[in-house]
């Protein structure tokens, strides 16, 4: 039984994110012997959007997977590469013709690893169900992967949870981006699924949830349109480390933070 660590960072958020990406990813991955690298980075890009050049970026320093969410339609850039570039994923649950693909299935050290990029629909944009797309996926995936890593882009931890126990047992790890503050709520569930309901965010510390705060603050006090800018204080890496293997059991789950 072979096993694998995979390593899962959380949402890039513009420059300061990119940059501190660039400097710590290499030595986190050597440091914790990573054999796979998945990227949240649908807000590296100004903070709101990514672009093929960031794209290209993000991979360039160690990333074997970017995954997406909501914000990935901000830059129309990106639609030149998102139906040729399969490592970078778009939600599956998205409505048939949508550019993209939301799985990826790739070969790690001899355990085939289906990646797969869903969104939620609690408190977000109308889109298909993600526990039906789930089902979709693993129906036609499950001859051709040894296990599945789910990356859930939702607003609400109750969504998220439910798509966990959902899973449990079918996925090797389940876990959620979007909302850019990490949990400390990561455990094993009882099928043997890794769980966590935010992976947090990669970029400025000194904000809030990775823009300036004075822009925040001035929309919560006003309640009127501002222009959010990505910050540059204190910037700082998250991410979890899955132990799996090529059974689809996790049998550790960390969180990285520096």
């Amino acid at each position: 039984m072979k096993e694998i660590k995979i390593l899962a960072i959380g949402d890039v958020v513009g420059r300061s994110g990119r940059d501190i990406l660039a400097s710590k990813l290499q030595g986190i991955k050597d440091r914790e012997r990573i054999d796979l690298t998945i990227v949240n980075g649908e807000n590296a890009a100004g903070g709101l959007a990514i672009t093929p050049e960031v794209a290209r970026e993000i991979f360039k320093v160690g990333a074997d997977v970017i995954t997406t969410g909501n914000h990935v339609w901000n830059n129309r850039e990106i639609l030149n590469i998102l139906d040729n570039e399969q490592r970078l994923l778009r939600p599956h649950n998205y409505p048939p013709g949508v550019p993209g693909n939301g799985v990826y299935v790739v070969n790690c050290k001899g355990v085939s690893v289906c990646v797969v990029n869903l969104i939620g629909r609690v408190m977000m944009n109308p889109v298909d169900c993600p526990f039906r797309g789930f089902d979709d996926i693993y129906e036609m995936y499950r001859d051709k992967a040894d296990c599945f890593i789910v990356d859930f882009h939702a607003e609400a931890t109750s969504e998220k949870q439910a798509l966990g126990w959902y899973t449990d047992g079918r996925a090797a790890a389940v876990f959620g981006t979007h909302t850019h503050v990490q949990t400390a709520d990561e455990r094993l569930l009882h099928e043997g699924t890794g769980y966590i309901s935010d992976i947090g965010m990669t970029g400025a510390a000194d904000s809030v949830i990775g823009m300036k705060k004075e822009g925040s603050l001035k929309f919560f006090l006003t309640q009127t349109r501002v222009k959010y800018e990505p910050s540059e204080d204190n910037p700082r890496v998250n991410g979890v480390v899955f132990v799996v293997n090529s059974t689809g059991v996790c049998s550790r789950i960390y969180r990285i933070n520096e």
